[in-house]
């Protein structure tokens, strides 16, 4: 199950995961490191095609940012948010500040060096895990779980 921990949009509204995961089902990337976010973004084009077909799916990505960093949060938080200007993206990016292994345990994440991408139901069950970004092999498995939680 996906732990329960507080985030923010990027548009400040404060949130608890996985409550927060508005969809039947949501592709969750956590992402680790600044220089991950290409890899998120891999993720996208699949993302923007599966939910055309499927109007419960949702996506988020999940930028965690070590405890030691909280006290700029509003600074880290408002230089995402100037690039990125767009509503939705806004919305499903939540940032969690704090210690990692609060969430990083429970998913039972070993690796911080890419991003780890979840499938996760309405009540926080995790029904599929994967690392890295985007490739057919991956996405492929997911689309068999998505299928099989419709």
């Amino acid at each position: 199950v996906f732990p329960s921990i507080r985030a923010r949009n990027l548009e400040g509204l404060d949130v608890e995961l996985p409550s927060a995961f508005a969809g039947d089902r949501n592709i969750v990337a956590v992402a680790f490191q600044r220089n991950h976010q290409d890899l998120v973004d891999s993720w996208l084009p699949w993302f923007e095609q599966a939910a055309l077909a499927d109007a419960g799916l949702r996506f988020y990505e999940v930028p965690t940012i070590g405890r030691i960093w909280a006290p700029v949060r509003k600074f880290i938080d408002g230089g995402m948010a100037a690039a990125i200007k767009e509503p939705v993206i806004l919305q499903r990016t939540l940032t969690v500040y704090g210690d990692v292994n609060e969430l990083m345990e429970p998913l039972k994440v070993k690796d911080r060096s890419t991003i780890s991408v979840f499938c996760i139901d309405r009540s926080g069950a995790v029904l599929w895990r994967g690392g890295g970004g985007y490739s057919d092999s991956l996405a492929n498995e997911l689309e068999e779980i998505l299928a099989a939680s419709r």
